[in-house]
């Protein structure tokens, strides 16, 4: 009996001190921010370029059905958190192992959750680093340029400080200030577009000259429509700093947090999207900014909010990676949690995502080619299978036919996102020079 009693006192000890599970005082604040800051990525900036590849009527049909979609989605997983009287899915990979088993469970989620949350960690060390060369280069056009490598490890060293933050709630002040943020760029994106007004000789067809250049851009860029709404990998672990009680479950001030997040998302989206596309037709630049050139002050602090924001990003996603790495290190290879060990950790693992995001920078094509993969995945089908996996819902009814129709949206985004990634990988590593 006392050996239990001292299991479960090591088992608490371990939780208290695990980043996810340490400390449990979050607000719907907290959630709306979290929210915003993992979902609006500088992923947005890129949605009129996916427009132009996607044109009028497709691109509007998918741009609103992902919303529509992964806000169901997000709320099935807000509900799921604690359906289990007594017991909260602290983590994705949790309500995996519950819902198809212990190991299958693991084995379904933990890859697809972790290739998102380091892929995107990869790409936000570069579109940090970019970003930054883009400033500099804005600010000071008669300065000398400087290689993206050394600003991609300038935007490296602020993680090597912020990545010791201990737990989710630690970094809410940066989550506030990156939502912010992204809402200050996607106004400007916008607002200069519309400012700018309808280019000369503006055309809205398809820049592609053949038919198949047509279909794989097309592929590709509902890759990136994917990639804008990733913020699910992160929403139980959000959840699971929020206080619950049975009277007062966390699920009330969670919801409340993604609605007002989801509000605010389709306030950077729609308008970016939209107006530049109709501002500048199939010329716009995979990133909105560079087709802005001028006014240079307004172009260079979007820039410099655009790092400010993926700051507050990589932090978010980073956060569950500790966390995954951390569990492994104390449960399995019983490593004593100590400050250190989590020092070593954390370091390797920025180290990690500084080094491959220098090495391929080139960023839309990952994202594609990601976006399909593990994006589609965890974000518009996962959460559909497990709530039939789990409260079975009477054949064709309404609950029945809805998870039906995301799971099969989702499946056609995974198969058909990786096909246009990875031709415009291809194409854009074919004069590519490593570490130039």
């Amino acid at each position: 009996m006392v050996k239990t009693e001292e299991e479960l006192l090591r088992q608490k000890a371990i939780n208290d001190w695990l980043p996810i599970t340490s400390s449990r005082n979050g607000k719907w604040w907290y959630s709306a921010v979290h929210n915003v800051t993992s979902m609006v990525g500088a992923g947005v900036l890129s949605l009129p370029y996916a427009m132009s590849e996607l044109g009028w009527g497709p691109g509007v049909t998918v741009l609103v059905l992902s919303w529509i979609i992964t806000l169901y989605t997000l709320w099935q997983m807000v509900e799921m958190h604690e359906m289990v009287p007594g017991k909260r899915f602290d983590r994705y990979h949790e309500l995996g192992q519950y819902a198809f088993g212990e190991k299958l469970g693991l084995y379904i989620v933990v890859p697809q959750q972790l290739v998102v949350e380091i892929g995107v960690n990869i790409v936000y060390m570069v579109t940090g680093g970019k970003s930054l060369q883009k400033f500099h280069d804005t600010v000071c056009d008669s300065c000398k340029k400087i290689k993206l490598t050394f600003f991609i490890m300038i935007f490296a060293s602020v993680h090597f400080v912020l990545s010791h933050l201990p737990s989710f709630n630690s970094i809410s002040g940066l989550s506030l200030a990156a939502a912010v943020m992204s809402l200050s760029y996607s106004t400007i994106a916008w607002a200069a577009s519309a400012h700018k007004g309808v280019q000369e000789n503006v055309q809205y067809g398809y820049k592609a000259k053949s038919t198949s250049g047509t279909v794989f851009n097309f592929f590709s860029a509902l890759g990136d429509v994917a990639f804008a709404y990733a913020g699910h990998n992160v929403v139980m672990e959000i959840q699971a700093t929020i206080p619950s009680t049975p009277e007062k479950p966390s699920k009330g001030p969670m919801w409340r947090g993604v609605v007002v997040a989801y509000i605010v998302v389709g306030l950077c989206y729609f308008p970016v999207a939209l107006i530049g596309y109709w501002m500048f037709g199939n010329s716009v630049e995979d990133n909105i900014l560079i087709s802005l050139e001028k006014p240079k002050w307004l172009i260079a602090m979007a820039n410099m909010f655009v790092v400010i924001h993926v700051i507050g990003s990589y932090q978010i996603y980073a956060m569950p990676v500790f966390d995954m790495i951390e569990t492994v290190m104390v449960k399995k290879l019983n490593f004593k949690p100590s400050s250190t060990l989590r020092f070593i950790v954390r370091n390797v693992y920025v180290a990690f995502t500084m080094f491959v995001g220098i090495t391929f920078p080139f960023f839309s094509g990952l994202l594609g080619f990601f976006g399909g993969f593990a994006f589609a995945p965890t974000t518009y089908f996962l959460p559909c299978i497990m709530w039939l996996a789990i409260y079975k819902p009477r054949r064709f009814s309404l609950s029945w036919w809805a998870n039906w129709i995301c799971i099969v949206f989702g499946i056609l985004l995974m198969i058909l996102s990786p096909i246009g990634g990875l031709r415009s990988i291809i194409i854009s590593a074919k004069d590519y020079k490593f570490y130039s």
